[in-house]
């Protein structure tokens, strides 16, 4: 179950599957994918990733998993891939709200958003490596977010590592006191949607298509579209208001 909530001008996406740890079957993540399309079409300009439950997230439900065949888990794969690749195309800035456990494909998740704040009594863990199956798919965006070695430990242990590592590593933005959490997150995302919603959307393709990127087709990915944001009407109040030393009125 997925509840969904309008604040103002943003979206709190609630993972509420406490009795079952938050876990991705396939109905779950259907849900998730639903919620995440439907928020792409509003005009919202933050999504909360949020969770109840003692944990925030063990990843694929294993019950799931074990019922399918070789097809039916590249079905399931496929459909979370599908997800983490919407949370990061939606035109909203995406902050998860980590209070607790955030395991294997529940990790994925985390990475996988714009931003993340978790309380210091979360963990993280890429746990396949201790067991029979191995966090291949959870793998790519955290390896994206901490590096090689750090990425090397978390899936050949298999081990935890606690908020502060995380924030440290680069998985998470930062570690705040759990009574801190809910206004370390409002905080974060209040800054990051301000401006122009349409500038920014096109900032946040813009920057996803051009990571990992050799630098120099990044610079030529990056300079064409900056070339051609400076001819929006977003971009052209923004500097108008620069100049004239006013407050910009955004066309959206």
């Amino acid at each position: 179950m997925v509840d969904v909530q309008r604040s103002g001008d943003t979206l709190r996406i609630t993972m509420n599957r406490p009795a079952k740890r938050n876990a991705l079957s396939y109905q779950h993540l259907v849900e998730l994918l639903t919620a995440f399309q439907e928020a792409w079409e509003s005009d919202a300009t933050g999504i909360v990733l949020a969770a109840q439950g003692p944990v925030f997230s063990a990843g694929h439900d294993f019950a799931d998993v074990a019922a399918r065949d070789l097809e039916g888990v590249r079905d399931l794969l496929d459909l979370c891939t599908e997800l983490m690749h919407t949370i990061q195309s939606v035109p909203q800035v995406v902050i998860a709200r980590v209070h607790a456990l955030a395991t294997a494909a529940g990790c994925q998740l985390v990475a996988s958003c714009d931003l993340a704040i978790a309380a210091d009594t979360a963990g993280f863990a890429l746990p396949g490596g201790k067991g029979g199956w191995f966090c291949h798919t959870p793998a790519v965006p955290v390896a994206r977010s901490v590096g090689r070695k750090r990425l090397m430990e978390l899936v050949l242990t298999g081990d935890p590592i606690d908020a502060a590592t995380a924030a440290g590593w680069g998985l998470i933005n930062r570690a705040v006191p759990a009574e801190d959490l809910d206004a370390a997150v409002d905080d974060l995302l209040a800054r990051a949607t301000r401006g122009s919603a349409a500038s920014k959307a096109l900032g946040k393709r813009t920057v996803y298509a051009q990571l990992d990127r050799p630098e120099a087709e990044a610079y030529d990915i990056a300079l064409a579209i900056m070339a051609e944001a400076s001819q929006t009407a977003a971009a052209k109040e923004g500097m108008a208001a620069f100049l004239e030393k006013r407050h910009p009125v955004w066309p959206e």
